[in-house]
């Protein structure tokens, strides 16, 4: 039996932001976006209010290298930046033609609706690209922009990026609840 083992990855990922994540993001608000679950958490904030942002535009991320232990609470700001910047747009950049993309370089959204176009993009980039790959770009090693990836296929990566999207999507998800639900 063939198996189109392209298509099962796309589909992993593509069913789950189908039917699940994507829809759970629209009406996203922008006090939702921004709302600091605990308080100390990383979000994405306008420049002046930053000390040690990482951005290229009006609006910052915060991060630090190494993260602190334990690593504070994030908004929904920070946590789409991350997916789109860190899991979906620099592998995009990598592997698939997609425009560069890096923490430091990025233009962050400063409002939900920016934030949901930015991370559309960034997710239709990496779903297409990963349509592309053939058995054999399957199994090429990902090469020295993946770090601990480097010497494993591009299946592996595929699948990390799904896991990725997956988890990041499912704690969105409970802070949308936990917002609606808060006291």
């Amino acid at each position: 039996m063939d198996i189109d083992w392209t298509g099962q990855l796309v589909d992993q990922v593509d069913w789950h932001w189908r039917h699940q994540l994507r829809p759970r993001l629209d009406g996203l608000t922008d006090d939702e976006y921004h709302w600091e679950p605990a308080d100390g958490g990383w979000g994405v904030r306008p420049r002046s209010e930053v000390e040690g942002g990482y951005g290229s535009g009006e609006f910052v991320i915060e991060y630090a290298f190494p993260a602190p232990t334990p690593p504070p609470v994030t908004t929904i700001a920070w946590r789409l930046a991350h997916v789109i910047v860190g899991v979906l747009g620099q592998r995009s950049a990598a592997h698939f033609g997609g425009p560069p993309c890096r923490y430091d370089g990025f233009d962050y959204a400063g409002t939900a609706d920016g934030a949901l176009r930015q991370l559309d993009a960034a997710y239709a980039t990496w779903r297409d690209g990963v349509r592309t790959l053939d058995p054999a770009g399957l199994a090429r090693p990902c090469g020295p922009a993946e770090g601990p990836y480097a010497e494993l296929p591009m299946a592996a990566l595929v699948l990390h990026v799904n896991r990725e999207t997956i988890h990041h999507g499912a704690e969105i998800s409970l802070l949308r609840d936990l917002y609606r639900t808060r006291r």
